[in-house]
């Protein structure tokens, strides 16, 4: 601890933090209801967390108040144990990146600049940074050479995303919180985004906390899904059991659970993996949905299909009983 009581951040921290929400509230002046109403959950280290509702639900207010861009009027929040106020709010922020739809890149600096933001402010020596900015380049999917002296406007709107997460990732923080941040993006662009984030949080491992109210995309991601309504939980559960076993009504027309083929469109074959004890010739791939799958079975006229995995590997099987059954309305 420093003077005044103020927890110091130093740069040895674990990989991936522990967050914990105890009866959080948030009531804004001269409103009747919170806007987050007595949350209590736990985020593990490392975990994935999509935060997902309708407009007004409290899931941005939520996301905020984590790294006090908005303060809390009820509970407590924990980082790794220790209570977000024991910490001064600019040290917090620089231990947590945050993504945004807008991306926030600052127009008069130039890319390798816009990345550099925190690990400047960090008294990182230029080798450092500069190391660093070209590492994230690359594992963001934009050649160093060619982007490091860009300037935000010479980038599309994906390109710009893709800085902005490297920005929020280059102090190497042990949270991400990312506030929608591919809304505002093509289906194609935001697809492509959404595998690169998959990935990279696969090599990283940071704790993430990501706000949608995109089903396909909460499904897509999400180790755990978090349903929001009117400030308060719903459903915390994995993305499997929100969709096969809504909490109530609202969690499953939320989900589309009485829509077949939406239904399916959001159950990957991954989740209801066979056995391989079946010759099929045709084969799908592991991370593909069952909607995919139904139509191979339809379009082959066969009864099952071989799954693979990334490199090609035949890890098992899935068949027409096996999607019936996970078509079946909750």
């Amino acid at each position: 601890m420093s003077q005044a009581g103020v927890t110091t951040i130093t740069e040895h921290h674990p990989r991936a933090s522990a967050i914990a929400f105890e009866g959080v509230s948030k009531l804004y002046p001269g409103t009747a209801r919170p806007a987050v109403d007595n949350i209590s959950l736990t985020v593990e280290p490392g975990q994935f967390v999509v935060l997902l509702g309708p407009s007004g639900c409290g899931k941005t207010t939520l996301l905020k108040l984590v790294n006090r861009l908005i303060e809390h009027t009820g509970g407590r929040i924990l980082i790794d144990s220790a209570e977000i106020r024991s910490f001064a709010a600019p040290a917090l922020r620089r231990r947590i990146g945050y993504v945004i739809q807008q991306t926030g890149l600052f127009p008069h600096m130039r890319v390798r600049e816009n990345i550099a933001v925190v690990p400047s402010l960090l008294k990182w020596d230029k080798p450092r940074i500069a190391q660093r900015v070209d590492a994230l380049l690359t594992l963001v999917g934009l050649p160093p050479n060619d982007y490091r002296d860009r300037y935000p406007a010479q980038l599309s709107g994906g390109e710009q995303q893709r800085v902005g997460l490297a920005r929020a990732l280059a102090a190497e923080p042990t949270t991400m919180l990312m506030d929608e941040p591919f809304g505002a993006l093509d289906a194609i662009t935001r697809s492509r985004l959404q595998d690169e984030l998959h990935r990279i949080h696969s090599q990283l491992g940071q704790t993430i906390v990501f706000v949608t109210h995109d089903i396909e995309e909460a499904v897509r991601l999400a180790d755990q899904i978090c349903v929001m309504r009117e400030g308060r939980i719903v459903q915390f559960d994995t993305p499997l059991q929100i969709v096969l076993h809504p909490a109530d009504e609202f969690v499953a027309e939320l989900v589309g659970a009485h829509d077949v083929l939406r239904r399916l469109s959001l159950i990957s074959v991954a989740d209801v993996l066979q056995p391989v004890d079946i010759e099929a010739e045709e084969t799908i791939p592991a991370n593909a949905d069952l909607r995919a799958a139904l139509g191979m079975l339809i379009e082959n006229g066969t009864t099952a299909l071989a799954v693979t995995d990334e490199a090609g590997a035949i890890t098992g099987s899935v068949d027409l009983d096996t999607i019936q059954s996970a078509s079946s309305p909750p």
